[in-house]
Order: C-alpha cells, then structure tokens, then sequence
C-alpha cells in the first residue's frame, strides 16, 4: 500500500511536469518543486476541498455541478500560491491546469495500475 502511495505521488507529479507543455501559462520549475506541489495538492483535496465542496452546495447544484471546475482551479491556483517555483497566471488558467492535470493524472494511473474494476457479488436465496 505504501509502495502504491509513493508511485501515486510520483505520477501525480511527472503530471505536473507535463502541465507547462500543454498549458504554458503554468510553470513547473524543477522535478522537487513538482514533488512538492504534488504534495501539497493531495492534502488540499484531501482535506480542504471536502469541507469547500459542501460550503459551496447550493452553488453547485444550481450551475448542475459546473461549480466544482471552478473550486478545483480555485484550489489549484491556492497551491501554486505558497509553492515557489510553482506558478499560475491567473484563475482560468488555474482552471485549465486544473483539468487537464486530473487527465493527465487519472491516464497515466490508468496505465501504470490498470483500470478499476467493480465487482458485484450476487447471493441467490435459494430457500424460498
């Protein structure tokens, strides 16, 4: 589990990387800055964004869930606040890096620990 952790973080953060050749408005200094951006963006989705997302449920539901773009790029241009060497030009791009980060994220952890599978297990009563 630890190991599977570790390659996450690692994943996450050559995502980061990959960023500033799609979104040149996001700059990613140095692989240890991407590490510690990587870092810090777990621990904002994992522990502010919860509390965010539930603040901000009425303005969710009436935008049909559009408002949850906005609070990742809200988040997004947050970290790039307190991390030096990594940088954000401005809400939208905020927003752009936001989403095209979790896709490069979520595809290449995709790849590397194959896709989630859902298994249903059925027990029919027979006793009837």
């Amino acid at each position: 589990m630890a190991r599977n952790l570790l390659l996450l973080w690692l994943i996450n953060a050559l995502a980061l990387l990959a960023l500033p050749y799609l979104v040149p408005s996001v700059q990613v200094d140095s692989f240890y800055t991407a590490l510690i951006a990587a870092l810090l963006l777990g621990f904002v989705n994992m522990l502010i964004r919860p509390l965010v997302v539930l603040l901000t449920l009425p303005a969710t539901v009436l935008t049909l869930g559009l408002f949850i773009f906005v609070i990742n790029g809200l988040l997004f241009w947050f970290v790039a606040s307190f991390v030096k060497g990594f940088s954000v030009a401005g809400f939208w791009s905020a927003v752009l890096g936001a989403i095209i980060y979790a896709l490069i994220s979520w595809a290449a952890s995709v790849l590397v620990f194959g896709a989630r599978r859902v298994v249903v297990v059925r027990h029919d009563d027979d006793t009837r």
